[in-house]
């Protein structure tokens, strides 16, 4: 039955009552008075009905109350919301209790806060890894309990898109590696992993290029300096050694170059921010590198383009090193009568350092890899330039290190474009 069925039903109803009401009262003389009298019986069942639909409400696990009519259809409206209402919290409650008991197993922390930054819930892990107990702290913000003042910068920041790795000031210290990842209207996953073990592991790394590099030095030298001394003295030396001394000579050299890359990446990979603070001119720094291309290959057509005089936040000797790298690489990986357009320009949203050359371009599945250590696209081809493999890991390196971007575009056959993206303030 329709609600708009019921509706007429109990107006024709109340309609017999006053009608029936005026004429009983109509034949003792007193209509208006009989039917105020029925009126108000009315209006005293109906009030009688919403008394039983309150008690009801307060208390929705009974069954709802029986009656007929109108009242009889908003009962049963009233019931069907309710149960409806259950099934949908309860297939929530089985949702959430679900994420709970895969959180619970993570070996990570995990928080729940809602959109004030209180705590819903945590994992063993949480509690392991910031001090939490749950369910004491249930309803603290997070900010009171965790006061180191990178993750409050980081929380109030709202910048989530890069995790936020801390130090912390325990015996023994640790590395705690935040991510934060919005969900619902406004509440939030907080992760916390101990990355202690592979800060420890990469600073072993580092370390173990670092020194085996300075070690490596002196004997080069050595070796170098004896190879250089033989080749000089040619009228003493026998003909069939000279060939195998040059050949000893430029693989020794292509090792200290090796050893120089490593050293500088080493240095790369430890240098704090706060030491890119310094101003530098870049389109100096290009007219420096400009000369000294033109002294180093002077056959070779090098088109400079500086259009802008910005001065970079960074480290002169990074930046420099940067754009020898791709200056270089686009010298030994192009034609020798082809030309090498170099660039730095301002345009609407960022400063541009581009590198253009006429080389034989690179297929697309090798450019994801390209700024990865040792990779080579064509292993022979290195060799013959005395790669180290290293370079674009090393400009990539230095426009992570200055906030900016390192961009490859290459067509096989028509050459590659190189470019620093600088981000404008």
């Amino acid at each position: 039955m329709t609600s708009s069925t019921t509706w007429m039903r109990e107006a024709s109803r109340v309609f017999v009552l006053v009608l029936v009401a005026a004429a009983v009262g109509y034949i003792f003389g007193k209509a208006l008075l009989f039917v105020a009298l029925s009126v108000l019986l009315y209006l005293g069942y109906w009030l009688n009905q919403l008394r039983r639909i309150q008690h009801w409400l307060a208390s929705p696990d009974s069954e709802p109350p029986e009656s007929t009519g109108v009242w009889g259809d908003i009962f049963d409206r009233i019931y069907n919301i309710q149960r409806r209402n259950s099934e949908t919290h309860s297939q929530l409650q089985l949702t959430v209790d679900y994420l709970r008991d895969s959180f619970a197993s993570m070996r990570d922390g995990v928080v729940m806060l809602d959109g004030s930054g209180t705590i819903e819930w945590n994992n063993k892990a949480a509690e392991v890894s910031l001090g939490l107990s749950y369910p004491g702290d249930r309803g603290q913000p997070i900010l009171n309990l965790v006061r180191t003042p990178e993750f409050h910068r980081y929380y109030l920041a709202q910048d989530y898109d890069s995790p936020l790795l801390i130090q912390t000031n325990d015996d023994p210290v640790r590395h705690l590696q935040f991510e934060i990842t919005r969900f619902g209207e406004g509440d939030r996953l907080l992760f916390i992993r101990d990355v202690t073990q592979f800060i420890q592991l990469e600073q072993m790394r580092n370390d173990f290029i670092a020194n085996i590099s300075h070690e490596l030095r002196t004997p080069l030298t050595v070796v170098s300096g004896y190879i250089a001394t033989l080749l000089e003295d040619s009228e003493a030396m026998e003909p069939n050694l000279e060939r195998p001394l040059r050949q000893m000579g430029l693989q020794a050299d292509r090792m200290e170059s090796l050893l120089k890359d490593l050293l500088l990446l080493s240095y790369l990979e430890n240098t704090r921010d706060e030491e890119r603070e310094s101003l530098v001119d870049f389109g100096s720094l290009l007219n420096e590198l400009q000369q000294e291309i033109r002294e180093t290959f002077p056959n070779r057509a090098v088109n400079f383009s500086l259009e802008c005089d910005y001065q970079l936040p960074g480290n002169y000797k990074e930046l420099y090193s940067a754009a020898s790298n791709l200056i270089l690489n686009a010298l030994k990986y192009s034609p020798q009568e082809s030309e090498v357009r170099v660039s730095w320009v301002g345009e609407a949203e960022e400063y541009l350092f581009s590198v253009i050359d006429q080389g034989p371009g690179i297929t697309a599945e090798h450019l994801p890899r390209l700024t990865e250590r040792f990779y080579r696209v064509d292993s022979s081809r290195s060799s013959l330039t005395g790669g180290t493999g290293l370079g674009l890991a090393i400009v990539k390196h230095v426009a992570v290190g200055h906030h900016a971007e390192l961009r490859i575009e290459s067509v096989p056959g028509l050459g590659s474009h190189f470019s620093i993206a600088f981000a404008k303030p």
